[in-house]
Order: structure tokens, then C-alpha cells, then sequence
């Protein structure tokens, strides 16, 4: 039977794309792992793989289309033998709304059909009333081959169906099942402002230019607005003396000149951060609905402005790097950042993010905790400023004001002071963070 090619879910938090380019046209015949379609998601516009195998019977998604929800039906595939005929009824536009992906599972409940064929598939082998097992024509060869019991088999094709992946990974005995999760419950909708017609008639007779939002700008709004109401912070702010830190990177970066890595500031920030995920393993956490995760790397996510938003790349096992592998790293996930070439892998995750605004010569500031890290430091700019030197005397220093955002739910007040602590020793004392 005709076979529905749904709108994936490209990442854990993705709830709908733009399906910005098909790779194929109707009557194109397909293998697993062929190229499909473009798809633009909120951070990046990624590569779309067939699952299963087929010839495209009917496009029902043209390419341009934006806002189409995860798991809607964008296109038909027929096996060997079918033509058009056999789709039956084929939706002609997109369901009004289709559940979104669970954070913790990439693939949502199949969105209804529009056509009056049969139900859904539940995630059990599913089976016709003849008693028929829905599943590829190459995943039958394959079992065939390897003596599977396709009706031992979860299928993790759309509604069901088993595909390559199902069996070539499966034994004689069975394919381990899938885990099921249900769709997340929705979060409780945000106090309604002013609509949109309401500030657009505030400002007639004024000249303004409407700005349409991108997909990555909207989700910003939306996890951010989610984030301040409710994720109740706190704040912790230190002041940090640099002309050790500026003294012992000026000498760094000589003998590293020749190996083309240049130490940054911001460098030292983040192994200053993870060394002290380390050594107050308790705020190397993050909040997960009903539970705290503590984790045993640290894993740094470091905020990147591009253009019309920002990403917040991931430096996994931060603790463990040197300064120049962090540095060479870190510039490498700006500039794909930059590009929008990030894969999902490399933005999702993390304890603790980094923020630095002291190149636009921001003195301080406070940022707000993105979900589920259990805080962010807010990094300003290093300015010459008085200071009492411990022999009591005035003196003048490069200092630098931080603000450490805090989850309380993570966190608490004693717990986050001496994180913020550790990170100031380490910057201070910068030789100790190469011990």
C-alpha cells in the first residue's frame, strides 16, 4: 500500500520547518538513504533522507511551504507494482495541528490523516485485517535473508512500517522494541499582550517597515519568554582582576605563535568554567521536569551571535581539553555557527552556558538561563579601574564585572556562591587551570 513520507523531526525540540527544497519530483524512484527534501528547521536548513524505498507517487507539500507541523504527511511513496490510482483520497493540505516532538524523543505520534483510510498505526507490527505486516519490500528481502520473523519486529517507519534499519540490525530471536513516549503536555500559555493588529494601529501614520520572523527568531521568543517565567532565577555578581590572566595569555600566545592558535580571553573563561563544573560537581546539573541530572563532564555551551539570532554551541568534556584544543574548537562551532552549519549534536546539551559581551565594551549585564542548564555567566568587558591592593595601598587593575544567572531549582544561593568562587580563582590564578 501507498506509504506516507512525514514531516521529521530533526531535532529533540523541533516542532515544525519549512520545507525549503524537494531533492526529488513525482514519479522519481527512491532507495533508503537517497536525498529527499531540504528542510529549514528553527537553527539550520538540513538534509532529509528516504527511510524506506519506493517511487514518489504525489508531492503533497510544495517546497517554499513554512510552519508545516512534524509528522504532517508531505509526500506519497508506492511500492513495486502500485500506481497514483492507489492513493486513495491523499490529503490536500496540511492537518490543522500535529503533535509535537517529546524533548526526550525525536519522533512524535504520527499527525491523523486527512484521508478516510485506515487509523493510525499504533507502535506494535501493525497488521491489516487480513492479517498483512506492513513493511518494505527491501526490509522483507533482508529478513528473509536473515530468517527474521517480521511479526516479532517493531517498525519504526511511518505508522509503523518496518523498514532496512528495523531488520538489519535485528536477530532471529527479535528486534528489540521501541521505546514509546508519549507527546509533551504543552506548557501553560503565556499572558496575552497586545495582538498584532492592536500595536500595528498604535503606530498609523507612522512609517515603519514589517520585519517577518525567521524560524530561529520566533523560537528564541518563545524559549526565552518560557524561560523567564519559568525558571526562577538569581544573580551573583564578582568582580574579576585580569593582569595575571592578560599577563600569562601574552606569554602563551608567543610560544604558541607558531602553531598558528591565538588564546582569546573568552578561551580562559571557558576552562575557568569547567574546571570549576569540576571541582562543585553539584552545580554541574540541569533540570529535568521531576528530577535534577548531575552530570561528570563538563559540557560549556557558549553563546554565538549571528545574524538575526544566536546559537549556543556545545564544548563537550571542556574539563579535559587543553587551551589551545578549546581555542581551535571554539573557532571552528563560530564559524559553522555563523554558516548555519551546526548539526542539532552540537547546540543541544550542556550544564552551563558562557556569555560574553566585553568586546562590544558591555561593562555588565544579566542573561537569562536557557533550558534545562542550571545557570549562565554573563561576561563584561576588562576595564582599568582602582583598587585597593592587599597591602591597603590604591592601586590600578584590569578588572572585569561578571553576573552569574542561576536555575533555584538547581541551585542554591550557598551552592552557586561557591561556584562562582571557584571560576574566580581559576581566572585569577590562571596558571593552576593547566595543573
Amino acid at each position: 500500500m501507498p506509504t506516507e513520507i512525514l514531516m521529521p523531526a530533526l531535532s529533540p525540540t523541533m516542532e515544525e520547518g519549512t520545507l525549503a527544497k524537494w531533492l526529488v519530483k513525482e514519479g522519481d524512484t527512491v532507495s533508503s538513504g537517497d536525498l529527499l527534501a531540504e528542510i529549514e528547521t528553527d537553527k539550520a536548513t538540513m538534509e532529509f533522507e528516504a527511510v524506506d524505498e519506493g517511487v514518489v507517487g504525489k508531492i503533497l507539500v510544495p517546497e517554499g511551504t513554512e510552519g508545516v507541523k512534524v509528522n504532517t504527511p508531505i509526500a506519497v511513496l508506492l511500492e513495486e507494482g502500485e500506481s497514483a490510482d492507489d492513493i486513495a483520497a491523499a490529503p490536500t493540505k496540511a492537518p490543522e495541528a500535529a503533535p509535537a516532538a517529546d524533548a526526550g524523543n525525536e519522533a512524535a505520534a504520527p499527525a491523523a490523516s486527512e484521508a478516510p483510510a485506515a487509523a493510525p498505526a499504533p507502535a506494535a507490527p501493525v497488521k491489516a485485517d487480513g492479517g498483512r505486516i506492513f513493511a518494505s519490500p527491501l526490509a522483507r528481502r533482508i529478513a528473509a535473508q536473515k530468517g527474521l520473523d517480521l511479526a516479532q519486529i517493531k517498525g519504526s517507519g511511518p505508522h509503523g512500517r518496518i523498514v532496512k534499519a528495523d531488520v538489519e540490525g535485528a536477530t532471529a530471536s527479535a528486534a528489540a522494541p521501541a521505546a514509546s513516549a508519549s507527546a509533551a503536555p504543552a506548557p501553560a500559555a503565556a499572558p496575552a499582550g497586545p495582538s498584532a493588529d492592536m500595536v500595528a494601529r498604535m503606530y498609523e501614520g507612522r512609517e515603519y517597515e514589517e520585519v517577518k520572523l525567521d524560524g530561529m527568531r520566533k523560537t528564541i521568543a518563545a524559549r526565552l519568554a518560557e524561560a523567564k517565567q519559568t525558571i526562577p532565577h538569581f544573580y551573583l555578581r564578582r568582580d574579576i582582576k585580569l593582569d595575571a590572566l592578560l599577563k600569562f595569555r601574552s606569554q602563551l600566545n608567543k610560544q604558541l605563535e607558531a602553531r598558528g592558535v591565538k588564546l582569546s580571553v573568552n578561551d580562559f573563561i571557558i576552562k575557568a568554567v569547567a574546571n570549576a563544573l569540576q571541582q562543585v560537581p553539584e552545580c554541574n546539573a540541569v533540570w529535568a521536569g521531576d528530577r535534577v541530572l548531575q552530570l561528570k563532564p563538563s559540557d560549556v555551551a557558549v553563546a554565538v551571535a549571528i545574524e538575526g539570532g544566536l546559537f549556543t554551541p556545545v564544548l563537550q568534556d571542556a574539563d579535559t581539553k587543553s587551551l589551545s584544543a578549546l581555542s581551535t574548537e571554539m573557532k571552528d562551532l563560530a564559524a559553522r555557527a555563523r554558516e548555519r552549519k551546526l548539526a542539532p549534536h552540537e547546540y543541544q546539551g550542556g550544564t552551563f552556558a558562557v556569555s560574553n559581551l566585553g568586546m562590544f565594551g558591555i561593562d555588565n549585564f544579566d542573561a537569562i538561563v536557557n533550558p534545562p542548564h542550571a545557570g549562565i555567566l554573563a561576561v563584561g568587558t576588562g576595564a582599568k579601574k582602582p583598587v585597593v591592593g592587599e597591602d591597603g595601598e590604591l592601586t590600578v587593575a584590569t578588572v572585569m564585572s561578571v553576573t552569574m544567572s542561576v536555575d533555584h531549582r538547581v541551585i542554591d544561593g550557598a551552592l552557586g556562591a561557591q561556584l562562582l568562587q571557584a571560576i574566580v580563582d581559576n581566572l585569577e590564578n590562571p596558571m593552576v587551570m593547566l595543573a
